[in-house]
Parts: C-alpha cells; structure tokens; sequence
C-alpha cells in the first residue's frame, strides 16, 4: 500500500503509548506523519518512532483535522471528543472512555466483524483480551454456560506509577523501612490486594463490571454470566488468569487441547508444565494456555490457566490491529 496516514496518538509517554509506537513500526503500519500527544504536564518529552524522536505536545488545543486516525490512550474531555468526531478521525479508544452507542469493543482475532461498519473502536481490558482469545477459539468445541475467573493483574495495568510504586515499597521493606503506600490503599510490594480497582456501591470493583461486560460483548453473548474477581498482584508486567468454565455438556480433554494447540494466535504448554508471565507472556503476541483439567465433580466443568503480556499483546498490539482493521474498512 503506497498511501499513509497521518496520525495521532494521545498518551504516547506511557507505557503502553511506547509499545504501541514499537507495534506500529514492526507491523509497519503505513504512518504518514504521527504526531505524539499527552496530559500537558508531559509536553515537551520525547517518543521514540522509527529511529527518531519526537516531541511530545499537549493534547490540548491539537488540531486533530490534521490526522486520519487517533490513538486514545488517555481520557480527553468531552469537548475534544466531540472536535475529533466533527473531524472525521477513525479512533481506536484504549482508555475506556467511549461506550457500546458509540464504538464497538472488539479483540481482532475474536469479532473482527464489528469493525466492519464503525469507525470508532474500543479495545477492551487487556485481561479481555487474553480471556477472549482462548474463550474465542474453545466456542468451536464447547457450549459455555458460566465463566469464573481470578485474574492477577499487574501493576504496570496502573501505568509507569504503579511500576515506579512496586519498585519503591520493594526497595523499602529490602532496606528495612517502613513502607509508605501512595498509588495504592496499602502494601502491593510481597503481597496481594483482593481489588485492583475502585469499588461501586454493590461491592463490585470497577474493572470487574467492565471486564465482564467487555467479555459478553466481544463475544457476542451479553447475557453469558461472568463472575469476576481482579486482583492486584505484585508483578510488574503480565496478567495471569485463574478461568473455571461450566459447559453445557461434558468437556472432552482430548478435543480441547488439540483445538487450542491449533489456534495460532495461542501457545499451549503441555501436561505437566505451566506457563507464567515472566517466563512465557512478556514481550510475546500469543497468549499463554496451560494447566487444562476436568472439574473434579462435574464433568462439564473445564479449568485453564491464561498467561498474557498486557501492555503489549493486551493493549499495544490489538490496537494496532484494529488500526488495520479500520484501515481495510473505513480509511
């Protein structure tokens, strides 16, 4: 494709913002020019694009006429929303700012269909996108009836703060110090927080109603019950889910494993091994499957273990791969 596009991408000093900048060159995506918006207390910084650097400007006040497509990584108001839709800009929205009326929310291997007609998307949670690759490609094999997982987010899920946050309460309590918690409501260094998100009136944490809601969409089943619980752990990049499935009928191992260890976008580790973040997920486009088991009473039950790099597979690459999407569809 000779034609480029110029682009926009908003929040690009985080840390997603940096590995969307790295997907878009190894993808080679056809950027014209791109312009590096942020929070005006980060105007002035500089992103790394293809072998050059360019200065960060505010988000405020930017003509977005200037650009086909925009990366939302970061709120805007309202305001500046409505000026890149009077624009005409395609949007990919990674900040959770936009809602079913207005864009639909698709993971590029799962519901690439939603694409086909819309020029705003949103890509989900990162754990979304890692629960829906796998619950995508099982659908082919299994009839769900209920999904219940744990999922172990990490703490770069809260930005370069929550990386810089473990990092310090790991550096007090290795010197003997008392730990002073700020980003978070208490100790995440050697620990686990049972809520990785603010909590609504029904106890609920945010990112639990949103995962679940995301979940159903991207599937195509928004009454599939989803009972979800996030939380924090002590793990700087890549999320780990613990999934209990319930199916309509009595799992067959065999066939599971032979349709996940077919799916190209996943990587099934073998009986008797397991994948985690660290050693598996971090910096790879596939999402990690193992520990596959029958439940011990009921034979419709199916349990796995998920393995993902959330900043990468979860949030950059999929919103680069919507991008192309659109750009097949819309630009």
């Amino acid at each position: 494709m000779n034609q480029s596009f110029d682009i926009a991408v908003v929040g690009a000093t985080g840390l997603v913002g940096e590995a969307l900048l790295i997907a878009l060159d190894e993808r080679d995506f056809p950027v014209g020019t791109l312009h590096a918006l942020a929070a005006a207390d980060a105007a002035g910084q500089v992103a790394a694009f293809r072998e050059r650097n360019l200065r960060v400007q505010p988000a405020d006040g930017f003509d977005f006429a200037s650009v086909s497509l925009v990366f939302l990584l970061e709120p805007l108001p309202a305001a500046q929303l409505a000026r890149i839709e009077a624009a005409g800009c395609a949007l990919v929205d990674l900040a959770g700012v936009l809602d079913l009326q207005r864009a639909p929310c698709v993971v590029a291997e799962v519901n690439p269909q939603q694409a086909e007609s819309a020029r705003w998307l949103r890509s989900p949670l990162p754990a979304v996108v890692a629960l829906a690759s796998v619950l995508g490609t099982l659908r082919q094999v299994v009839e769900l009836r209920r999904v219940t997982l744990t999922a172990c987010l990490a703490v770069s899920s809260r930005g370069r703060d929550g990386i810089e946050e473990l990092a310090r309460q790991t550096a007090q309590l290795l010197n003997a110090r008392p730990v002073e918690p700020q980003l978070f409501d208490r100790q995440i260094a050697f620990n686990l927080l049972a809520r990785a998100s603010a909590e609504l009136p029904d106890g609920h944490a945010r990112d639990e109603r949103r995962l679940a809601g995301e979940l159903g969409e991207v599937l195509g089943e928004p009454t599939l019950p989803v009972a979800a619980t996030c939380v924090q752990a002590p793990v700087f990049f890549g999320d780990s889910l613990a999934v209990s499935l319930l199916c309509a009928e009595p799992v067959d191992l065999a066939v599971v494993r032979h349709c996940l260890d077919d799916a190209e976008e996943l990587e099934l580790v073998e009986q008797g091994d397991y994948p985690t973040a660290v050693g598996d997920a971090l910096g790879q486009d596939l999402v990690y499957v193992g520990r596959l088991r029958a439940g011990q009473l009921d034979p419709c039950e199916l349990n796995l273990w998920i393995a993902s790099d959330n900043v990468r597979k979860g949030s950059a690459l999929n919103a680069v791969r919507l991008a192309e999407l659109l750009l097949k569809h819309t630009l």
